[in-house]
C-alpha cells in the first residue's frame, strides 16, 4: 500500500493525497468502479447475500461493492424503463402543456435567430423572460419531428429519466446497489418530478442540471481530480442559462463542502474552486455577453424587463425581487417571514402546508432525520470521508434551498419544488443504507423504525388532505407503515426474511402515496402557466390538469375568481409571473371567453381556460379566427398582435404564422412603444389586432407598464379600438390594421 501524504507537508504540491487507512481508499484488485473502494472499514463481498446481517463495524455504509452482484444492471434498466414508461403514459394529453414556452419552441423551430434568443415569435418581436437553454432541446425536437405534443414534451421525459440515472449512479456510488434503486424509485414517484418532467417548464432542465452538479462535485471530493469540479462549474453555468440565479442556491453548499473536505492541498483546493468558477462563469455569461452586446436595434426586446436588459432581468426581477418581494412591477410578494401574502404562507414549515405539502414532501421528514442519522453516524471519520461529504453535498443542496423557498418573499409557485427531488432522493438512499448497515445496533434500529413512523404518518396526513380520493390508502398507508416499525425495531434479533418482509413494508407504505398522486398526475392532462400534481386537496383549487387556486384571499378578476383548471394561482397572487386582469377596455369577450369551443391544434382537454383574459392560460381559437388570420398572413411581418404571451401563443400554435405578444407575458412590459407599433402598422408589418389580452390591456390594475389602464399595451389597445375596422371571428374580435376607420 502507498504511504499516504500529508496534506500540510507533501512537497508534491497539487497532487492529491489518500488520508490514512481506515479511513482512505484502500488498494486492491476489488475496488469499486472508478478504481473506489469502500470509504472506510469492512467491506461486503460480491457474494454476501441479500439481507445477511453484516458483520460489526463501525462505518456508515460499506461503500461499493468488490464487484456488480448479478441483479444491479437488470434492476437499474428496469427502473429507467419503467420511469420512462410511467411519465411517457398519456403525454399527448397534456397538449401544448404550457403554450407560453410552446410558442417560443415553435419559433426556435422556425427561425436561428428566435432559438438563440428565446424569442416568442420568429419575427423576434420579444423573448420569454427566462434565458432559452431550456427550450433549445424541444425546439431541436420540433424541427426534426414538426409540431406536436409529443415532440415538445419527450425531451423534457427524457430529462427526467436522466435524472434518475443521475441520481442512481451517484447513490450506488457511496451506499450500494440497494440504496441507489431506493433513490431512483423515490425521484420517480415524488408527484411533482413526474409532473414536471411531462411539461414544457424550464424546471425539468434545471433538476437534471442540478443532480448532475452535486454527483460532480461528490466525484471530485473521491479523488481530487480537477476535471470533475469544473465540469461541475459547467453544469451551474447552464443551469444560469436555464432558470438564472435559482442554480446557484446551491452554491454556498457545494464550495463549501469541497473547500473542508477535498483529498487534496489546500492550496489546489481554491485553485480548484477559482477554475470552477471560471467554468462557470463561461458556460453561463457567454450567451448573456452576446445578447448585451448586440444592438439591441436588431434582437428582440427581453421579455420581462423593464430597460430591455438581461442583466436587469436576472437581478431584478428574476432574482433578488424573488426573495425580497420586491420585483419590479410586480404587484408584491409574500410578505414578512410568517406571514401570509399574493404567493402563500412563508415559514419553516412552507413546504409542507396545504399548497406544497402534497407536491414534495412525502419524503421530506424521512429525508431530514436520515440526513442527521448519516452525519452523526460519520462524526468520527476523517475529514476527507466521501460517504460523510456526499451527505453534505446532497443535504446541503437540499437544506439550502429548501429555506428559501420556505421564507423567499416574491413569486413562488408549487411546482419549484421539482428541485428539491433529486436531493430528497439522494438523501433518502443513502441514509437508509447507512442504518440498515447498522440495523443490528440499537440506536440505528430506533432511528429506522421512528423514520418509517414519522414518513407513515405523515402520509396519512397528506392523505387526509384528500378526504375524497382512494379514503382507504391513508390508513393502508399508516396500519402498514407502523406494522413495519415495529418489525423494524427488532431487526438486530429478528430472523432474516422478518427483517426483510418489514424492510419491504416500511419501503411500500413509504411510497404508496407519492405513487398513488404520480399516478392521479399521469392520468390527466396539464396546461397553463401554473399546473399541480395529485389531486386537489383541501388547500388547493387545482388538482389534475391546473394550477392551485387562491389559498389567501380571491385573485383579480372579472368575476372575483380564479379559473379553476389552468388560470389558478397560488396564494391569490399574480399569474406566472405577472398579474390578472379583466377583459380589455372595450368590454369584448376576452379569447377563450363564453363560446369559444374549438380547440388549437394540439390543444390538452384543459388547455381552454383562458383565465384573466388569457393571461394565465392558452386560449381555445375558434376555426373561423384560425383562418381568418391564416388568410390575411402573406405579405405581413405578424399575422396578428395581442396583448399578453399566453393570448399570443394561442393564435401563434393554432396558425403556425408569428403573432406579436404585445407587452409579453403579462402584457405589462414597455415593448412595443405606441410609437413603434403604430409605425409597424405604417409599414403593413401587421395584420390584426386581437381584442382583449393581459393585464396591460387596459382596466386592470398596475402592472409593469405603468399603473393602471397607462402602460403601452393599455395606450396601443385605445389606439387601435378609436382608429380601425373591427370584425368579428367566431366569438372574438379582432381589428384589421389594414382598414381604418373612416373617422381616422
Amino acid at each position: 500500500m502507498t504511504t499516504p501524504r500529508d496534506p500540510q507537508s507533501d512537497p508534491a504540491d497539487g497532487a492529491p493525497f489518500h488520508a490514512p487507512a481506515p479511513y482512505g481508499p484502500q488498494a486492491g484488485a476489488g475496488s469499486a468502479a472508478g478504481g473506489l473502494p469502500a470509504p472506510y472499514g469492512p467491506r461486503v463481498g460480491a457474494g454476501a447475500a441479500v439481507g445477511d446481517p453484516p458483520p460489526p463495524q463501525t462505518t456508515v455504509s460499506p461503500g461499493p461493492p468488490t464487484a456488480d452482484p448479478r441483479w444491479a444492471r437488470p434492476a437499474f434498466l428496469a427502473l429507467l424503463l419503467a420511469t420512462g414508461v410511467l411519465y411517457l403514459c398519456n403525454l399527448h394529453a397534456s397538449g401544448y402543456a404550457n403554450s407560453f414556452y410552446s410558442a417560443a419552441v415553435q419559433a426556435g423551430s422556425q427561425s436561428w435567430k428566435a432559438f438563440f434568443f428565446g424569442s416568442l415569435d420568429a419575427a423576434n418581436a420579444i423573448t420569454v423572460d427566462k434565458p432559452p437553454a431550456a427550450l433549445w432541446p424541444m425546439a431541436l425536437s420540433v424541427r426534426l419531428f414538426g409540431l406536436n405534443s409529443w415532440a415538445i414534451l419527450v425531451p423534457e421525459v427524457l430529462m427526467g429519466v436522466g435524472t434518475v440515472a443521475v441520481v442512481h449512479a451517484s447513490v450506488r456510488r457511496r451506499s450500494g446497489h440497494g440504496a441507489a434503486l431506493l433513490a431512483g424509485a423515490v425521484l420517480a414517484l415524488t408527484p411533482v418530478a413526474a409532473l414536471m418532467f411531462r411539461f414544457n417548464n424550464p424546471d425539468a432542465l434545471l433538476a437534471l442540471l442540478m443532480a448532475v452538479a452535486c454527483h460532480l462535485v461528490v466525484r471530485a471530493l473521491e479523488d481530487g481530480r480537477t476535471r470533475w469540479l469544473v465540469w461541475a462549474g459547467v453544469a451551474v453555468g447552464f443551469a444560469f442559462l436555464t432558470k438564472t440565479l435559482q442554480a446557484f442556491l446551491i452554491l454556498p453548499a457545494l464550495a463549501a463542502v469541497y473547500a473542508v473536505c477535498a483529498p487534496v492541498r489546500p492550496r489546489k483546493r481554491f485553485a480548484q474552486l477559482a477554475l470552477a468558477t471560471v467554468a462557470l462563469v463561461v458556460s453561463g455569461g457567454w450567451w448573456v455577453a452576446v445578447v448585451e452586446l448586440w444592438p439591441a436595434s436588431s434582437r428582440p426586446y427581453i421579455g420581462g424587463s423593464q430597460n430591455n436588459s438581461f442583466l436587469e432581468l436576472t437581478f431584478g426581477y428574476n432574482g433578488l425581487g424573488r426573495l425580497n418581494g420586491d420585483e419590479t412591477g410586480s404587484v408584491g410578494g409574500g410578505g414578512a417571514p410568517g406571514g401570509g401574502g399574493r404567493w402563500g404562507e412563508t415559514g419553516w414549515d412552507r413546504m409542507f402546508n396545504d399548497d406544497i405539502g402534497g407536491q414534495i414532501s412525502w419524503l421530506l421528514p424521512a429525508a431530514l432525520i436520515l440526513l442527521v442519522a448519516g452525519l452523526v453516524l460519520s462524526r468520527k471519520a476523517g475529514r476527507t470521508d466521501v460517504t460523510r461529504a456526499a451527505f453534505l453535498v446532497w443535504g446541503g443542496s437540499l437544506l439550502t434551498t429548501a429555506v428559501v423557498f420556505s421564507f423567499m418573499a416574491g413569486i413562488f409557485h408549487q411546482y419549484y419544488t421539482v428541485a428539491l427531488a433529486p436531493y430528497v432522493a439522494a438523501v433518502t438512499g443513502m441514509g437508509a443504507a447507512a442504518l440498515w448497515h447498522r440495523r443490528r445496533e440499537t440506536v440505528a434500529a430506533l432511528t429506522l423504525a421512528a423514520t418509517v413512523t414519522a414518513t407513515a404518518a405523515w402520509g396519512y396526513v397528506l392523505l387526509h388532505r384528500t378526504p375524497d380520493y382512494l379514503p382507504w390508502l391513508r390508513w393502508l398507508v399508516l396500519v402498514g407503515g407502523l406494522t413495519a416499525a415495529l418489525g423494524l425495531v427488532f431487526a438486530g434479533r429478528a430472523g432474516r426474511r422478518v427483517v426483510l418482509a418489514a424492510a419491504g413494508l416500511g419501503v411500500a407504505a413509504s411510497l404508496a402515496g407519492p405513487a398513488a398522486y404520480t399516478l392521479s398526475t399521469v392520468r390527466e392532462g396539464h396546461s397553463g402557466s401554473i399546473v399541480t400534481a395529485g389531486p386537489a386537496s383541501t388547500g388547493m383549487g387545482g388538482g389534475p390538469g391546473g394550477g392551485g387556486g387562491p389559498q389567501n384571499g380571491t385573485p383579480p378578476g372579472a368575476d372575483g375568481n380564479g379559473p379553476s383548471q389552468t388560470g389558478g394561482f397560488p396564494g391569490g397572487g399574480p399569474g406566472q409571473d405577472g398579474f390578472g386582469a379583466p377583459p380589455g377596455a372595450d368590454g369584448t369577450t376576452p379569447p377563450g371567453g363564453a363560446g369559444t369551443t374549438t380547440e388549437a391544434p394540439g390543444q390538452g382537454p384543459h388547455g381552454g381556460g383562458a383565465g384573466m383574459g388569457g393571461l394565465l392560460g392558452g386560449t381555445d381559437v375558434d376555426a373561423e379566427a384560425r383562418e381568418l388570420l391564416e388568410a390575411g398572413a402573406a405579405g405581413h411581418t405578424w399575422a396578428a398582435a395581442a396583448v399578453g404571451a399566453q393570448n399570443a401563443a394561442s393564435y401563434q400554435l393554432a396558425t403556425g404564422e408569428p403573432v406579436m405578444a404585445i407587452g409579453g407575458f403579462n402584457g405589462t412590459d414597455p415593448s412595443p412603444t405606441l410609437a413603434q407599433f403604430q409605425q409597424y402598422v405604417k409599414d403593413g408589418r401587421i395584420h390584426y389586432f386581437v381584442s382583449g389580452g393581459g393585464a396591460g390591456a387596459g382596466g386592470g390594475g398596475t402592472g409593469r407598464g405603468g399603473g393602471s389602464g397607462t402602460g403601452a399595451a393599455s395606450r396601443i389597445t385605445a389606439w387601435v379600438q378609436s382608429h380601425f375596422t373591427h370584425v368579428t371571428a367566431g366569438s372574438v374580435t379582432f381589428y384589421d390594421l389594414t382598414r381604418p376607420t373612416s373617422d381616422s
